[in-house]
Parts: C-alpha cells; sequence; structure tokens
C-alpha cells in the first residue's frame, strides 16, 4: 500500500476556500489509493493573533499556558478540514499532537520531538481513514500540551513520514525551492532538486522555505521530501540524499536578517572567562553562531560574536553581569546587521569561490565584517543597506 504525508501551511488554510481547494487537492492522491496523513498548521495569522492575545491577558504570559492557548489553532484546522473531508464522502478524522503519539521534551514553546507512537494513526490508516495531524505540537512526559517553536509543522510532517517510512510533500505558498529569494532576484531560478545536505545548510543560513530542525529529521532517516505550491499545479523541487549538482560550485545564497552582531573589545585573554561567558549564554538558551577572536599585544582579546534577534533580551542582560565583573571591558551591539551565505557541495571539490566573492564584493563596494566558512558555505555579516546589492551580483556571478 502506498503512503504519503502531505503538509498544509497556514497561507494555504487561510480561509475556507483555500481550505476546500486543499481538500480537493487530499482527495485526488486518496482516489490513487494512497494512504494519506495530512499535516495542518493554523489558519492563516491565527498564532500571530493568539499570542497577541496573550500579551493583552498578561504581561509575562506563562510558557505553559502559551503552548496550551497556541495549540487550538492547529485544532480549528484539523476539524475544519476533516469536516470538509467528511462532506466529499471520505472517512477522515482529526487528531491533535497527543492523540497522534509525539512526545516531547525540552522548555515550552520550543520542544523537541523525542519519538512519535504511530500505532492509533496506523489503525486508522488500515480502516482507509484520511489522518488529519495537527502539526507544530505534542505531548511531554508530564501530560502538558506542548509546542515546537517555529517551523513545527514541518518538523511534524517529516518525523511522521520517517516513522511511517514514507515520502513527504511539503506545499506552501511557492512553487519550490530557489537558488535565491525571488522577493529579492525576480528572475531567480527554481531548483528541480536539491541534496538534503545543501537544504539543511540554507535552511540554517536564513532561507525560509524550510525549517532547518526537519531537514535534519530528513536527512537522518532518508524520508524523500518534495516542496510544491499549495494551489498552483508545480513539478516542485525533490529533497534529495545525494547531490546531483556537483558541477555548479554554488547552488543557493540565504539570507538571514534578524541577528545581532556583539562585539567585546578590552576583555581579559582568560580561556576560563570566556569559556564561562560562553556557558552562561547557552544556559541562557542563546545560540551563538559567527566568532571571532582576536588577540592583542596587552594581555586583552577582542571577541564579535553574532546571535539571533530573537534572543536580544537575555543576552543584554548576560553582557551587563559581565560588564559588572569586568569593568573595562567594551561592547558593542550592532542591531543593523545580517548575514549573506553561498551553499553550495560543490565548493568540496571546485577551488576559487572565495575568491571569486571577495573580488566580487571589491568591484561593487561591498563592505563585509565576520565571516565564517563549512565545508560547503561560507557566511559574510554586513550592514543590512548592503545586503539586497550583494544578494543581487551574487545571483548575476553564480547564475543563481
Amino acid at each position: 500500500m502506498n503512503r504519503k504525508v502531505m503538509k498544509f501551511g497556514g497561507s494555504s488554510l487561510e480561509t475556507i476556500e483555500k481550505m476546500q481547494a486543499i481538500a480537493t487537492k487530499i482527495e485526488k492522491e486518496a482516489l490513487q489509493g494512497t494512504q494519506i496523513v495530512v499535516v495542518v498548521s493554523a489558519m492563516g495569522k491565527t498564532t500571530n493573533q493568539l499570542i497577541s492575545l496573550a500579551k493583552q491577558a498578561s504581561q509575562s504570559p506563562s510558557k505553559r499556558e502559551l503552548d496550551a492557548l497556541l495549540s487550538t489553532g492547529e485544532q480549528v484546522s484539523i476539524s475544519l478540514l476533516s469536516m470538509m473531508l467528511q462532506d466529499h464522502g471520505f472517512k477522515a478524522i482529526g487528531l491533535t499532537g497527543f492523540q497522534a503519539g509525539i512526545k516531547t521534551s525540552g522548555i515550552h514553546t520550543n520542544n523537541r520531538i523525542d519519538d512519535i507512537d504511530v500505532s492509533h494513526i496506523l489503525k486508522y490508516l488500515e480502516d482507509q481513514h484520511i489522518v488529519v495531524v495537527a502539526g507544530f505540537q505534542g505531548q511531554n512526559a508530564a501530560g502538558d500540551i506542548t509546542t515546537l517553536g517555529r517551523g513545527g509543522s514541518d518538523t511534524t510532517a517529516i518525523a511522521l513520514a520517517a516513522k511511517l517510512d514514507c515520502p513527504c510533500d511539503i506545499y506552501t505558498d511557492v512553487t519550490g525551492i530557489y537558488g535565491v529569494d525571488p522577493r529579492l532576484v525576480p528572475n531567480a531560478k527554481q531548483l528541480k532538486m536539491i541534496s538534503v545536505e545543501e537544504m539543511k545548510e540554507m535552511a540554517f543560513l536564513g532561507a525560509k522555505v524550510m525549517e532547518p530542525r526537519s531537514i535534519d529529521i530528513a536527512q537522518h532517516y532518508g524520508v524523500i521530501v518534495k516542496v510544491a505550491h499549495a494551489h498552483i499545479d508545480s513539478e516542485g523541487t525533490l529533497i534529495v540524499k545525494e547531490d546531483m549538482m556537483e558541477h555548479r560550485p554554488i547552488t543557493g545564497c540565504s539570507v538571514l536578517e534578524k541577528i545581532v552582531l556583539v562585539n567585546i573589545q578590552h576583555l581579559p585573554a582568560s580561556m576560563t572567562l570566556i569559556a564561562n561567558l560562553f556557558v552562561t549564554l547557552a544556559n541562557e538558551g542563546i545560540n551563538i553562531d559567527m566568532i571571532s577572536q582576536t588577540q592583542g599585544s596587552d594581555g586583552f582579546v577582542t571577541l564579535a560574536f553574532t546571535a539571533s534577534a530573537d534572543d536580544l533580551d537575555n543576552l543584554e542582560s548576560v553582557l551587563r553581569y559581565l560588564t559588572h565583573d569586568e569593568p573595562q571591558v567594551i561592547i558593542q551591539l550592532d542591531k543593523n546587521v545580517s548575514k549573506v551565505s553561498v551553499v553550495g557541495s560543490g565548493m568540496r571539490s571546485q577551488s576559487g569561490v572565495a575568491a571569486k566573492l571577495f573580488q566580487l564584493f571589491a568591484d561593487h563596494e561591498i563592505a563585509y565584517k565576520l565571516i565564517t566558512t563549512s565545508e560547503i558555505s561560507i557566511s559574510y555579516t554586513m550592514s543590512k543597506e548592503h545586503t539586497n546589492h550583494a544578494v543581487q551580483v551574487i545571483a548575476q556571478a553564480f547564475d543563481l
């Protein structure tokens, strides 16, 4: 028996009319004899509206209660979509994260999936039901409702596909994955396929089509993923295990905008002090990205790193403690920066990519601050006013 997970995001479900169109798409798959598990997000901007309500109710809403509130958005979607499918003569049932067997752990509003007991889902599939699962949510060991953070419905869908040993189609508001954001480069080229390694790197570096944790699961469990438009028939883009584009040095260019650059000058050159700083940042849940350390000749160092702008409050709190203990340090926070990254597994076997990028930036007078590399990527932090220009010249130079 063929089996498939189909995931639909909030923008494709924002109205009853759009949801009816989604129901028709699901029914076409079911009529081909495929067992279907559908994963849905909340309708449109429902999650943002619920967060707004929580902030109106409380200046500092409990994260446990916030999870319980936010989970209701997806529950509306599963109920409405199941009703539509039933009205069209199909057996369908909506399941919350708990009912679907999704077990999680971690901090509220940002849990991770530990395991999924799919026995409940399999029972309904064998009884010829279309199973509609609420994405973005689960249940922890204490029995609390939990949510999975940004892109949690993608993570739910691909985790379910891994447990059910089947492919996963991610339906969104774009026709596939592009080498560069079409909003920045209108003639950007859509990719027919991309390796899961490149997709994961692009997602971590800012590409918004897929959530990084979901791609990590796809890579680990070998899930075949297709990204396509929810309401336009399109070939989409396949995310495959093996790289099929090694002759291309660069597959894509990503931009990460919500970052802050921290520059700490006159910091004592103490390995213990620096270690304690990063341990404190980690304990506050602050994910540090690019790091640069310059050794001075006077027993001090200059340390620079980037972090998510979402963590700014916690970051500033940690830095206040640092200045209290080390009053001689000078700290600069630059919030007007973004990170531009190029990604391509072809960099492993082709030299000259970095040289070409440095020359491009020199020719176009694009200044940059920090640089980091991985085996298949090069990233630059730069002022936001240079970002669009940098992406456009990269796209033209590498035919993205």
